[in-house]
C-alpha cells in the first residue's frame, strides 16, 4: 500500500505555510488529495512524487 502523507508533513517538506496550501488547491496547483472520514486530508506519496516531477518538468 501507498504511503499516506498528512498535509503538515507536506507543508513542512516545502517550508511554506498552511496558506500557501490553501492557496495552490483553490488554483489548482496543489497535488491530488483525499479526505478521511474524520475529515482530514491525505496526499499519496506516488501521487506527491508524481506532482513533483511535473514541477521539475514545467520548470525546464
Amino acid at each position: 500500500m501507498d504511503e499516506l502523507l498528512t498535509v503538515p508533513e507536506v507543508l513542512a517538506k516545502f517550508r511554506v505555510p498552511r496558506s500557501t496550501w490553501y492557496q495552490w488547491r483553490q488554483t489548482g496547483r496543489a497535488p491530488r488529495v483525499f479526505k478521511l472520514p474524520n475529515g482530514e486530508l491525505r496526499v499519496r506519496r506516488s501521487v506527491f512524487e508524481d506532482w513533483l516531477t511535473g514541477l521539475e518538468s514545467e520548470a525546464a
